[in-house]
């Protein structure tokens, strides 16, 4: 059976040299990075090395950079950090955010009574800007704002500098979740005043189980999780120097083929919506994600003309034909709610069609694009 994998917003493949230099690192850096012998030493400036390697990719200062499992538990420790240390009282977000920032802002309204603020969405779920403007200026308590980078359903792009300005003039505060634009785009956060942002390695062809939190010296949060003391003080718990490796390596690929990588996968996006919309009648393009301006390269969320009763069946059908997508987000499985995203953001009657999100990386080809659109072809015409 041929094995498609579309499905790359969810999790990416390793690289090869992602997998060696891990293998490496647990081969060679097993001591503990905070004991002090040599064995511990090597592991020591590995971990540091790999945060220097970061920091410079972003323009940072290297101890700004926090290693995390990935990038709900950044998220977690910047929105609990703002309301628990920073002396923030009202947040400002949207109801398209991932449920990492979504639940921590719900629970955080709960325990500590925050004002909390939805931006108003387009009819494509694009931040009203006038509107976030309006509600920084309406308010005088201490604000943090929280919108991601790239949304990780419909793939609409936030104007990340734009609304890191706003904030600055507001006197507010700024996190994105970048979880699924790092290592697709390029950030410098020495031209972008944003004070904090969520990584996750899984997103670029890195292990799973790594990320970290970009915070803005100036901005001291404590810890979410207590122990010892490194992280500079702020997560602690050994690191994880193998995946931290990996995930470095990564990210230092992805930027080094950064231009090259989106081109190719741009040219596959555009080839797979032109075949989906000449093969298909009734097929359309949910939020912005047919928009290359103002969208991600990387995926197409796509809502299909068919009966419910098909619709039932339709993942189950791709699955064994060997397609990997989601419907909705790879969180989103299983859940009988449907995706809160495309709530916002379709029609009633569009949101009971059946709705599912491609996602592509360097490894994908025309060839199987060709296959995805005969086997859905097949499956709607019969």
């Amino acid at each position: 059976m041929k094995k498609v994998y579309f499905d790359s917003a969810a999790t990416t493949k390793l690289r090869s040299e992602v997998i060696y230099c891990m293998s490496d690192a647990l081969k060679t850096e097993y001591g503990n990075p905070s004991s002090t012998h040599s064995y511990g030493r090597s592991s020591k400036s590995l971990l540091e090395n790999c945060r220097k390697d970061i920091a410079k990719l972003f323009n940072v200062n290297a101890s700004e950079i926090i290693f995390t499992s990935g990038g709900t538990e950044a998220d977690n420790l910047v929105l609990n950090g703002c309301v628990k240390n920073l002396g923030v009282t009202r947040i400002i977000s949207s109801k398209i955010e991932h449920h990492a920032v979504l639940h921590t802002i719900a629970e955080l309204k709960a325990l500590h009574n925050i004002d909390v603020d939805y931006v108003n969405l387009d009819d494509c779920g694009h931040v009203d800007y006038k509107h976030l403007e309006s509600l920084l200026k309406s308010n005088g308590a201490k604000t943090l704002v929280s919108l991601m980078h790239v949304n990780n359903e419909i793939g609409n792009m936030l104007d990340l500098k734009r609304v890191a300005e706003m904030c600055k003039e507001y006197d507010a505060m700024f996190h994105s979740d970048t979880v699924q634009s790092v290592g697709h785009f390029e950030l410098d956060f020495s031209e972008i005043p944003i004070d904090f942002a969520a990584v996750a390695a899984h997103k670029f062809h890195g292990p799973k189980g790594a990320g970290f939190a970009f915070i803005r010296k100036d901005k001291p949060l404590k810890p979410l999780i207590h122990g010892g003391a490194q992280e500079r003080g702020l997560r602690a718990g050994t690191e994880a120097v193998y995946a931290i490796a990996g995930m470095t390596e990564a990210l230092k690929i992805a930027y080094r083929n950064l231009e090259k990588e989106r081109a190719y996968i741009t040219e596959l996006k555009d080839y797979f919506k032109n075949r989906l919309s000449s093969e298909i009648d009734g097929i359309s393009f949910n939020g912005g994600c047919d928009d290359n301006e103002n969208s991600t390269y990387t995926l197409l969320n796509v809502c299909l003309p068919i009966s419910d009763e098909k619709a039932m069946m339709l993942l189950f059908q791709l699955d064994l034909k060997g397609i990997a997508c989601s419907q909705g987000s790879a969180c989103q499985s299983g859940s009988s709610a449907g995706s809160h995203v495309l709530k916002e953001v379709l029609s009633e009657e569009d949101n009971k069609k059946p709705s599912v999100r491609f996602s592509f990386s360097s490894f994908n080809t025309k060839d199987e694009i060709d296959y995805v659109v005969e086997v859905l072809k097949d499956f709607i015409e019969n």
